[in-house]
């Protein structure tokens, strides 16, 4: 009866150990705190934009082209007299959906086919060659002769990224698989006649959890830089689809005159991926019980 007792208060005591932990881990880790707060206010942000915008960001008004930021327009004016904060605002709808699908869809595709070919040697040979020939072109050049095949659009922009992101996290996750169908409970699994679809889902995939939440949120912040290349580039998305990179690209040309036009979509685009990185950096703390221990 007393250990069936201390059992009960022990799983009633666990929850409130682990809210004191990850208290713990946040006071200790300011920067991880810092760059998952940016993240959801970014999102928050992108969420609610035709609510907290107070302009249409597609309106024209040549007579107020290119106005410094004011209690009117309080990023200022573009060189169409289009109003920058309402730009802004909308375009980072644009940057974190990007990087939002990227993310989830690299992951996916990636754990999927890095468990795959990390356990059958067979399908290891074939299909790194395939993705080491894709690593071996540069991410942006390989970005863009792909955007210019398929066309300028953002469900194109975001099939592009994956392209180029995909093999980098079937690498990383091949590279764990390869140790971890050597552990004894993969053995085990294996001489028990588990089904071999089980052992990968079961066994495997689940263990390389820890890795793949990293890569993933340094993704994340890649994809973004990505996507806002291209669309300064003027590959990217349509023009007529306010988004960071494509902001700053038409804002280039008045960088003297009209500075501003260009520099709040830089402001949001570094804080932004800079936040990922933290994130990306506090997540490897935080599931890796060597660097925990370590600090």
């Amino acid at each position: 009866m007393a250990v069936e007792v201390a059992a009960r208060l022990g799983r009633a005591e666990a929850p409130a150990v682990r809210r004191q932990g990850l208290w713990r881990f946040l006071r200790s880790r300011s920067t991880f705190a810092a760059g998952a707060t940016i993240i959801v206010a970014v999102s928050v942000i992108a969420v609610i934009a035709p609510l907290i915008d107070r302009q249409d960001p597609q309106d024209l008004s040549p007579i107020d082209r290119v106005s410094p930021p004011s209690a009117e327009h309080w990023f200022g004016t573009d060189h169409l007299g289009r109003d920058v904060y309402a730009r802004t605002v909308h375009g980072s709808r644009i940057s974190l959906r990007v990087a939002a699908f990227v993310a989830f869809i690299v992951t996916v595709v990636g754990v999927t086919i890095g468990v795959v070919v990390g356990y059958n040697r067979i399908a290891d040979n074939v299909v790194m060659r395939v993705l080491d020939g894709l690593m071996a072109f540069p991410t942006l050049i390989l970005a863009l002769a792909l955007v210019a095949t398929l066309g300028s659009s953002l469900n194109n922009v975001i099939a592009v990224i994956c392209v180029v992101d995909t093999p980098g996290m079937v690498r990383v996750v091949r590279g764990m698989v390869l140790s971890l169908r050597e552990r004894p409970y993969v053995d085990a699994a294996r001489a028990i006649g588990t089904p071999l679809p089980l052992i990968l889902i079961r066994e495997v995939a689940p263990n390389t959890i820890a890795p793949v939440l990293v890569q993933a949120s340094v993704y994340f912040g890649s994809a973004i830089l990505t996507e806002s290349a291209l669309s300064f580039l003027g590959v990217g998305t349509p023009p007529y689809i306010p988004s960071w990179g494509n902001i700053i690209g038409q804002g280039r040309a008045y960088i003297q005159v009209g500075f501003w036009i260009a520099f709040f979509q830089g402001i949001f685009l570094a804080l932004t991926v800079l936040a990922a990185n933290l994130v990306g950096d506090g997540l490897r703390d935080l599931l890796d019980p060597r660097l925990r221990s370590a600090r």
